[in-house]
């Protein structure tokens, strides 16, 4: 009979738990690489890697000051790491402080020149700056250094697909493939760029071959129905919105600055020009907050300012703004019509650019406004008179008709105002929108419909804003 042996468990020491930490948060274990760092830090309070990597966690999941507040502590103890200077350089350009960034990038390759790293996000930089020409040297930089830097090729292939140097730009997402087979955002650039170029059939392809990988895989599916026109979805399903959304939460805001996107000033200036006064009197609903760019610039009509959305990721970034009085994780038809009369202004900036069909959130939205209530939002404009109501176009968003939404308008008994209006840019083109605001009278109660309408009717969804790419 064989002696049986037995390993007698031993503690692991400091620099052990952070290395565990560090795998576990690369593994998106959040909160149990979190818990680590505080234990490691409860015991060594000055340990860099520890502090360093903490203010990555903490910058991932969008709380930047402390983010900076740790970051710093682990350069002060150890200043001579590049990495850790290019992760500074991340986290200040996410809050638009690009000089310091510029500052903390170059201080990275000045320690190490060949860091392929910092000259890739020094290229994410400068393509926010506007420095084009300065962003695809870089990009090309990282590229030579570290021939397989899947997010040079990616960031490169976006620059040049907003330059409409489509067939370069496929080149690049074909080689972030070849790199990391199963990424999603890659394959969907590519077959984005595939569908721009006229290759609609190579697009297709690459939906159908992910799809066969992964079949509940949502992005997949809704843009599969976007590029080939078939099975086109009333509205985006929660599943697309909750995973586009939450990926997209930490840099959201930056990411729509290079796009010089309007939509929520655009909404505040209509919102403005209706007399309203700012005396902070008003019951506001910012339908879609993502991350509550609107609160801000409605704040100083509110009351109680309300936010909706169903990223979660998008919620949290909106708290950091504090000017919300409740944030909350719903579905918004569904949350509409559970608040009827509830509010004066509702405002929506880029959300209802995920529905086609719109009767259901209109006709929920007039009821949850109170007599003389204002609705305000922005859509995409359908680009010819063929759209008699909506269309899902090739990028996953949905364009709609002027006479369509003012139609349902009426049928609910408000009054409308629409303009048209750019609200962003987009491959080096402006996007067509339009900018409506409907108005409750005072003797009408709007109508939410009848019982079998709401068992039988589409139910909507909630996010905001809009892609990089």
């Amino acid at each position: 009979m064989e002696e049986e042996t037995t390993t007698e468990p031993r503690e692991i020491t400091l620099d052990e738990a952070v290395s565990l930490a560090i795998v576990l948060q690369n593994n998106e274990r959040v909160a149990d690489a979190e818990q680590l760092y505080r234990r490691v830090l409860e015991l060594a309070p000055e340990h860099p890697h520890a502090l360093h990597y903490s203010g990555v966690l903490a910058h991932q999941q969008g709380r930047n000051e402390e983010a900076l507040a740790l970051v710093g502590r682990s350069l002060a103890l150890e200043p001579d790491r590049a990495d850790w200077h290019s992760n500074l350089g991340n986290i200040l350009q996410n809050q638009g402080r690009f000089e310091e960034a510029v500052v903390a990038y170059q201080r990275a390759i000045a320690l190490e020149p060949e860091h392929a790293n910092t000259y890739c996000n020094l290229g994410v930089l400068l393509r926010a700056e506007g420095k084009l020409a300065d962003a695809e040297a870089a990009y090309r930089t990282a590229i030579r250094l570290n021939p397989e830097h899947s997010d040079a090729y990616r960031n490169l292939g976006i620059l040049l697909n907003a330059q409409k140097r489509t067939q370069e730009a496929v080149a690049c997402f074909c080689k972030v493939i070849t790199l990391r087979p199963r990424d999603p955002e890659a394959r969907r650039l590519l077959a984005l760029a595939h569908c721009t170029v006229g290759e609609v059939d190579k697009a297709i392809q690459i939906y159908e071959e992910w799809l066969a990988e992964e079949p509940d895989e949502p992005i997949a599916r809704h843009m599969l129905a976007a590029c080939s026109g078939r099975e086109v979805p009333q509205r985006a399903s929660d599943g697309f919105v909750e995973r586009v959304f939450d990926n997209f939460a930490a840099s959201f805001d930056s990411k729509l600055a290079k796009l010089e996107y309007r939509a929520p000033a655009l909404v505040a200036a209509m919102l403005e020009e209706s007399g309203l006064p700012a005396t902070k009197s008003l019951d506001i609903l910012d339908a879609g907050c993502g991350t509550g760019l609107c609160g801000p610039l409605v704040a100083s009509y509110a009351r109680r300012l309300t936010g909706v959305d169903l990223s979660a990721g998008m919620l949290a970034r909106a708290e950091e703004k504090h000017v919300y009085d409740a944030l909350l994780k719903r579905e918004l038809t569904l949350y509409l019509r559970e608040s009827v009369a509830a509010f004066d202004v509702i405002v929506s900036a880029d959300t209802l650019v995920y529905f086609g069909a719109l009767q259901e959130v209109l006709a929920a939205a007039a009821a949850a406004l109170r007599p003389e209530g204002l609705l305000i939002f922005t859509l995409e404009a359908a680009s010819d008179d063929v759209v008699s109501e909506y269309r899902l176009e090739s990028h996953g968003r949905y364009a709609h008709s002027r006479q369509y939404v003012e139609q349902l308008l009426v049928s609910e008994g408000l009054t409308t105002e629409a303009a048209p209006a750019e609200l962003r840019m987009e491959a080096g083109a402006p996007v067509a929108g339009l900018v409506i605001r409907a108005t409750k009278p005072t003797a009408v109660a709007g109508r939410l419909g009848t019982e079998t309408e709401r068992e039988n009717g589409l139910v909507g969804r909630v996010t905001s804003g809009e892609h990089d790419g």
